[in-house]
């Protein structure tokens, strides 16, 4: 049994790290929900891990990732919003 790491192994570990991570500091609160941060750690996550899955492809695990991302961009597009009906009430 031989053991292959590919580069784009290396870019879904990395995914994985940023989704976790993330998730991890929503849980002890060094992230908040509502922070640009937190969607755009998951969203680079699930592209990350696209990547990797469309060299090593599980159908189970890219719809996933395919709602991780969409998920992500709604809270990055709700972030979005709220920072830009701040910039406007302070004008």
């Amino acid at each position: 049994m031989t053991f292959d790491y590919a580069w784009y192994d290396f870019v879904g570990n990395i995914g994985v790290l940023c989704i976790v991570g993330s998730y991890f500091a929503l849980q002890v609160d060094w992230l908040d929900n509502r922070d640009l941060a937190y969607s755009l750690i998951n969203g680079v996550g699930a592209l990350a891990l696209m990547i990797s899955l469309s060299f090593d492809f599980n159908l189970s695990s890219m719809i996933i990732e395919c709602f991780w991302l969409a998920i992500s961009a709604v809270g990055f597009v709700r972030w979005w919003r709220r920072h830009r009906a701040r910039k406007v009430d302070t004008d």
